[in-house]
């Protein structure tokens, strides 16, 4: 009788583990577009299924691949995945500075552009990797715009004393290697809007480990600033490039901020390309940069430029970045 009860026992544990992994399996909210040249497949944004569900970066335009003449450029890079987590992310991913954070007490609501307002826990310094209570999420909502774009929409209204329309168009330029990020941020609210923004980049090109192949060009002379991890060591600036020294292996990253750029959008120009696979993409915006930092990891190359943002009530901030696909 036990024997028959414990097998019994394992049947049963065994359909749930089964229903589980299902869940897990199940496919998440995305859609796919082309424009002949270029394909790419974006997960859509959803509270309760979607492959994004941290409160870091802003939900929209997450890309699961994108790929061109026979390369890929996003995919996974990181090993954990959970879609709580702060970087369970891919592709062109932008991230809002906190706003209202330094003046909230605990307990109180600060703003995140793109993931709605949240509850500051603790006398402590904003941390991107904490996993700050949603309070309130917005709505988002999500058009198909023919066969080559996706439009999101995050409306928020009275989140910690702000509201705005943010808008992102994900599109592909017909019969060209071009992808565009056009963006719009309308002030619903009474409070002015001010932060800055910036895009990660998480750069994975045909899968190629992150080494002396790889090579990041800016144009203009880099300098660095504070005490770059891995520097002389893992990579080097020369001139107006990052190059590395050696494959970074398992667990290994390198980051630094670099100065040099003016105050216009010219020096906005940043190319990635991968001299093994002759993979590149060229990276420009119609805004300067304010900040910029570096980072990379074993299979991604992430320049991350910052741009100004401001919206007074009742004015809209408009944006674009654009990314020029090549091989050579």
């Amino acid at each position: 009788m036990t024997i028959l009860l414990m097998k019994q026992a394992f049947v049963i544990l065994g359909v749930l583990l089964g229903l589980t992994s299902a869940v897990r399996l199940a496919p998440f909210p995305q859609a796919d577009i082309s424009n002949g040249v270029i394909q790419a497949k974006l997960y859509l944004p959803d509270p309760a299924q979607g492959y994004y569900q941290g409160t870091r970066f802003d939900w929209s335009g997450v890309f699961a691949s994108l790929d061109y003449n026979g390369h890929s450029y996003f995919g996974q890079w990181f090993d954990k995945y959970d879609p709580k987590l702060h970087d369970a992310i891919s592709g062109p991913v932008e991230e809002f500075t906190p706003i209202g954070y330094e003046t909230a007490k605990p307990g109180e609501d600060f703003l995140k552009i793109g993931v709605g307002s949240l509850r500051k826990a603790a006398d402590a310094p904003y941390r991107f990797a904490t996993p700050y209570e949603t309070i309130n999420p917005g709505k988002w909502s999500v058009a198909k715009k023919g066969k080559d774009a996706i439009e999101f929409t995050h409306e928020l209204t009275d989140a910690a004393g702000y509201s705005y329309r943010y808008r992102k168009t994900v599109k592909l330029v017909p019969g060209k290697p071009t992808l565009v990020l056009e963006h719009s941020l309308t002030n619903t609210g009474s409070k002015p809007i001010e932060t800055t923004v910036y895009d990660h980049n998480f750069y994975v090109i045909d899968k190629q480990t992150t080494g002396p192949d790889f090579f990041v060009t800016f144009p203009f002379p880099l300098q660095t600033k504070g005490t770059p991890r891995g520097m002389g060591t893992l990579f080097e600036t020369r001139t107006n490039q990052i190059t590395y020294l050696r494959e970074l292996a398992k667990g290994e990253t390198t980051h630094c901020y670099l100065t040099g750029f003016g105050d216009t959008a010219k020096d906005y120009d940043i190319r990635i390309e991968n001299r093994k696979t002759g993979a590149g993409v060229r990276i420009t915006c119609d805004h300067p940069i304010v900040q910029l930092a570096y980072w990379s990891m074993p299979i991604a190359v992430c320049p991350e430029p910052y741009i100004q943002i401001k919206a007074e009530p009742g004015k809209e901030f408009s944006w674009k970045i654009q990314y020029d696909y090549y091989t050579k």
